[in-house]
């Protein structure tokens, strides 16, 4: 299970692609480097578009936990 202290936790329950991934990079663009991003969710593509996202971008994607449908994802900003 992972375990980190988001600063702030986006909802995106109910969000099918792309939503989830263009309010994640909304959110990120908001957060203050080093800051960290949870991202609730029930969209399985998520699990794919988050890391590479991050990867492309140059953030860190740290991880994710899931609960039967419902996804958390965690980024750190670069």
């Amino acid at each position: 299970m992972v375990k980190f202290a988001p600063q702030r936790t986006l909802d995106c329950r109910g969000d099918a692609c792309p939503l989830p991934l263009l309010k994640t990079k909304k959110a990120m663009a908001e957060l203050a480097s080093g800051e960290i991003l949870q991202v609730v969710g029930t969209d399985p593509g998520s699990k794919n578009d988050l890391p590479s996202w991050a990867a492309r971008t140059g953030n860190l994607y740290l991880g994710e936990e899931e609960e039967g449908n419902l996804f958390r994802f965690y980024l750190k900003k670069k």
